[in-house]
């Protein structure tokens, strides 16, 4: 018989029949509140109607037209309505499949674009499962380990992550732009570095937001050594952090955006976007790729744009954000055993730790292993897998984040009793 990798175990034991907004339901009919949204995909939720009848459709007139062979019309509209959303300038797009192709095409971009071989990636980031998305990675071993050599000229910095330093965010700025500049006077000279990346909320590396000050001080830092910078927008893109773009936070603007995840709710699409002037530095045949910007996919996004925009799910996931993360921060105050919680919008996470402060993975999995029971999906990011995220679909209501909330609650408390014992 044959069967799936003994590797892909999935996070839950629920098997999947059909999906309705943020719930889940599985074949024995039980329904689950699916705050994992396919690892932050399904943005519009599971099933919106109208991405449902957009891709239905599609599937009906074309299915597939191969976007360097012949042009097709949901491929141009995509374009013109990611115009309406996209910061000003980056007015030229390619597309294609997955968050780790878009990555490498954003490091090829930059590396044909500038003539520098270098780039720079921020300790704790995730790019990808690719040779050299993953040699960008290092957000934790099992991304990286096991297929050396990775990919040369990759040079990693230091993220301001306050609450592993133990220090304030001040603090852990000024110290991860010192660094960043030592980096630049030790290892990679600014002639050799093609683009610095990051993720404006570090995704499988424990969502952490970055801040405005390093933000800014990488855009300068950039402009002044003539290299690029790039912002990973594949999870915290499309609205997931209360902004279209997770950028949109801090007030900078990239030289290249890179997007995926929940553009499409749930269709396989990503892209990079540029300016013109930039984009027409590439390699004539750099850029292609037989599935990119599938007619289906296209026709996805599209409509997943259209009701991002008239669902007002941009602006809904600033203020359930804000209602789930005061819930978060009140069971965390009366629970020892949670160090931290932090992140944007509706990409939110608890981060556990022992007595002394360490990373506590066991408890970690504890509590998500009990939401399950709870009727609650969640999953496991940082290093050791200490921290438990949520990213429910951008629709949620009130309703939907106090019962996730209720399910939290019970959770932690089953997931936690006796740990002091331990």
């Amino acid at each position: 018989m044959t069967a799936l990798s003994p590797h892909l175990r999935q996070a839950t034991p629920v098997l999947a029949a059909r999906g309705e907004g943020v719930h889940l339901y599985g074949e024995d009919g039980r329904r689950y509140l699916d705050f994992t949204a396919g690892i932050g995909v399904t943005s519009t939720g599971h099933c919106h109607p109208k991405v449902v009848a957009a891709a239905q459709e599609q599937v009906g007139t074309l299915i597939h037209g191969q976007y360097t062979t012949v042009m097709h019309e949901p491929l141009r509209r995509l374009v013109d309505k990611l115009g309406e959303v996209l910061p000003a300038g980056l007015d030229s797009l390619f597309f294609t499949n997955s968050g780790s192709e878009a990555v490498e095409a954003a490091l090829r971009l930059a590396r044909q674009a500038t003539g520098r071989p270098n780039v720079l990636v921020c300790h704790g980031g995730f790019h990808g499962r690719t040779v050299a998305a993953a040699s960008m990675t290092t957000s934790g071993i099992r991304f990286r380990s096991g297929f050396s050599p990775l990919m040369s000229g990759v040079v990693v910095t230091p993220f301001p992550t306050p609450f592993r330093y133990g220090w304030d965010e001040e603090t852990a700025t000024r110290f991860a732009l010192k660094e960043l500049d030592y980096t630049l006077q030790t290892i990679s000279s600014p002639a050799d570095t093609a683009a610095i990346i990051v993720e404006p909320v570090l995704g499988e590396g424990g969502y952490v937001p970055v801040n405005r000050a390093f933000i800014e001080g990488l855009r300068e830092r950039a402009d002044r050594h003539g290299f690029l910078l790039i912002f990973d927008e594949v999870q915290t893109g499309v609205g997931r952090t209360g902004r279209f773009w997770g950028h949109d936070h801090f007030g900078v603007t990239p030289d290249i955006l890179v997007t995926a995840k929940g553009l499409a709710s749930g269709f396989p699409l990503s892209g990079i976007a540029a300016s013109e002037e930039l984009m027409a530095k590439a390699w004539p045949g750099s850029q292609g790729g037989t599935y990119g910007a599938n007619a289906v996919a296209c026709a996805a996004a599209c409509a997943t744009l259209d009701v991002v925009r008239d669902e007002k799910l941009v602006e809904n996931a600033e203020a359930m954000g804000k209602r789930l993360r005061h819930g978060l921060e009140a069971v965390a105050d009366r629970t020892p055993g949670i160090g931290d919680v932090r992140g944007l919008g509706l990409m939110l996470a608890t981060e556990f730790v022992t007595e002394d402060g360490s990373p506590d993975p066991e408890t970690a999995a504890r509590v998500q292993r009990a939401a399950i029971d709870e009727g609650l999906l969640l999953l496991l990011c940082g290093a050791w897998n200490q921290v438990v995220r949520m990213i429910p679909a951008l629709v949620i209501d009130e309703a939907g984040v106090d019962e996730g909330l209720q399910a939290w609650t019970n959770a932690v408390e089953a997931g936690t009793s006796g740990a002091a014992d331990r």
